[in-house]
């Protein structure tokens, strides 16, 4: 099977605009594949200081689609259930997504993904269903 290379995965990191827009960096994982930081301020903020959940969601959603990529599929998002354990306070330390896929099916895909600290303190927890609407690349 032939599958993305990190600097692929990095470049559809950086066609979905909103990434880019919200100033979420990505960066590149030893693993070959690349992850979504944060280091939220003002711009990320809600009325109470705090990363607004929103920019999470798109920070996890975007974080599982593109595991998913790294498998060689194209996926559009089901349904995404999202759990914020933590408030990412606008002076909180950088945050990071860490994706991994649960269920690797022909025609859907379930995957996790969580939003941590460099100590490990979990913030937001996702899991969310995707439809798989072909492969990257064709085997």
């Amino acid at each position: 099977m032939h599958k993305p290379t990190q600097e692929q995965i990095i470049e559809f990191y950086h066609a979905n605009t909103v990434i880019d827009f919200l100033e979420i960096e990505v960066v590149p994982t030893p693993d070959g594949e690349a992850r979504l930081e944060l280091c939220a301020d003002s711009r990320h903020a809600n009325l109470y200081s705090m990363a607004h959940g929103g920019v999470l969601t798109i920070m996890a959603d975007t974080a599982m689609g593109a595991k998913c990529l790294a498998l060689n599929k194209r996926v559009v998002t089901i349904s995404l259930e999202m759990k914020f354990i933590h408030a990412v306070m606008t002076n909180t330390p950088r945050v990071f997504t860490e994706a991994k896929v649960l269920h690797d099916g022909r025609q859907t895909m379930v995957c996790e993904c969580k939003i941590l600290d460099a100590k490990g303190k979990l913030y937001a927890k996702a899991t969310a269903t995707f439809y798989v609407t072909g492969k990257l690349f064709d085997d």
